[in-house]
This record gives C-alpha cells, sequence and structure tokens, in this order.
C-alpha cells in the first residue's frame, strides 16, 4: 500500500502569523499519527516562515518516543545550513527540492544532468548519515535515469500539475499519463518513487489507481483544507482510504 507522509508546513504557517503555540502543530501531527499515517513531512526554509528547525527536533522526538515504526521526512534546498540540520535530527527520509530561498512553494524539480555533480555529493552525504534520500522531479521520463546516476533512492513527482487540472478531466488525463511514464522509467531504473502536490482525496485515488506501485504520497495544503471540515483525524482517514481504495471512483462521504 502507499504510504500517507502528513506535510505539516500549513499548520505551522499558521501558528507563526500570530506567535502564539496554536494551533498545536505537535498535537496535530500527533493526531495524524494516531489516526494511521507512516510519517511527517517538514520543510525547514531558511527564513522559517513555517517549519523550524525546533519544530525537526520535536517531531523527531515525538516519534522516537512514541511512533518508532514511523517517519520523518525533511525536505528541503541543501544548503550549508540544511544540511547540518538533517545530518544532526537524522530523518529517515530526506527530499531534496531546488526552490530558491524566496519561493512560496516547491514547483520544479532539478535538472538532474546540468547539476548531477553536486546532486552526487549531496546524495552521497546523507546517505552516509543513514538517510534514505528522494530528489524532487518532474513528471519527464526521460529524466529518470540521470536521477538515477545521482545515487539517489527515490524521486519524488511533482503532481502540481496534475493537482492544477481538477476541473479539466482531459488535462489531467494528459498529466496521469506523464506522471505514470516517469514512475515506469525511473522504476525500470532503480528508484523508488513517491508524489506530492496539490493532491486531494478524490486525486489521489485517482492518481494511485493509474500508479498503483507509488511508495509515498505527501500531503499539506489539501489535506489541512479538509481538516477544517472533517477535523485531522477523519482527514488522514479519508486520505488512507484514498491510498488503500485506488480505483474506486467515489468519493468518500
Amino acid at each position: 500500500m502507499t504510504q500517507l507522509s502528513v506535510n505539516m508546513n500549513v499548520a505551522a504557517l499558521l501558528r507563526n502569523r500570530r506567535g502564539h503555540p496554536w494551533p498545536d502543530v505537535p498535537g496535530l501531527a500527533r493526531a495524524a499519527l494516531t489516526a494511521g499515517a507512516a510519517g511527517l513531512t517538514l520543510h525547514p526554509r531558511p527564513d522559517a516562515r513555517h517549519a523550524t528547525a525546533e519544530d525537526a527536533w520535536t517531531f523527531r522526538r515525538m516519534i522516537d518516543a512514541h511512533f518508532p515504526n514511523r517517519e520523518l521526512n525533511i525536505e528541503g534546498y541543501p544548503d550549508p545550513r540544511f544540511l547540518s540540520l538533517v545530518e544532526a535530527v537524522r530523518p529517515e527520509q530526506v527530499t531534496l527540492v531546488s526552490d530558491a530561498p524566496d519561493q512560496a512553494t516547491s514547483d520544479h524539480g532539478w535538472d538532474f544532468r546540468a547539476q548531477a555533480a553536486e546532486l552526487a555529493d549531496w546524495v552521497a552525504r546523507l546517505k552516509s548519515a543513514g538517510c534514505r534520500v528522494a530528489l524532487f522531479a518532474d513528471a519527464e521520463a526521460a529524466h529518470m535515469s540521470d536521477a538515477a546516476a545521482t545515487g539517489a533512492d527515490r524521486v519524488e513527482l511533482y503532481t502540481g500539475p496534475y493537482g492544477s487540472a481538477h476541473a479539466d478531466a482531459g488535462l489531467a488525463a494528459h498529466e496521469l499519463h506523464r506522471l505514470a511514464q516517469a514512475a515506469m522509467a525511473a522504476r525500470g531504473c532503480g528508484l523508488g518513487v513517491n508524489a506530492g502536490h496539490d493532491l486531494t482525496v478524490p486525486g489521489t485515488r485517482a492518481l494511485l489507481a493509474q500508479i498503483p506501485t507509488i511508495d509515498e504520497v505527501s500531503i499539506g495544503h489539501a489535506l489541512f483544507c479538509d481538516a477544517l471540515s472533517f477535523g485531522m483525524t477523519e482527514t488522514v482517514r479519508r486520505y488512507l482510504s484514498a491510498c488503500q481504495t485506488a480505483g474506486l471512483s467515489a468519493e468518500p462521504q
């Protein structure tokens, strides 16, 4: 079954807007894990506008003490600050993204050929720290052999164009095909496959019906939007249902 990692950045962003300890980010993370999420994702950007280094340590301690079979995934651009943090926290997975510091969100994959030497060095450094390494990737099948050449364990396919096509069935089908071809190529190169960005419950279900071999989906924004209506526990259960029963067309009510 595809694993669900809950991206906690939205909750951290809301907390940081006022500087108060609410929403209770660790409490929401605990609720997600208790409901069955396989792990937590954080993106501690240099400006600390949402997740922070302290959040990473808080989640590390929580998982170690209470959820030892779950995973922490820390994503970010591999500058010296980020590399030092993940080497200290030692998350089970590190996802390297090619963001500029001022980007609102991750919106493109790596240029694996042009940045091959840098990526190979970063991957080797993080794997030596005991972390599984995933590289953020556009849904381009032709790029997967270059991604594999870096020594990475997985790619995370950027699903933003697919998520943005929610109101256009033809475009959504086109983007699903691109994702499926990229996933097949990645598998053929020995890479695991993660996916993430703008995945709703029905979008996740359709994605995994098309590509049931995806190892993990990392979901934050749409999940927290649903949590406003359904609560955190029920929302995680809805996404887990999408992961378990991909191929059913009906959206859970």
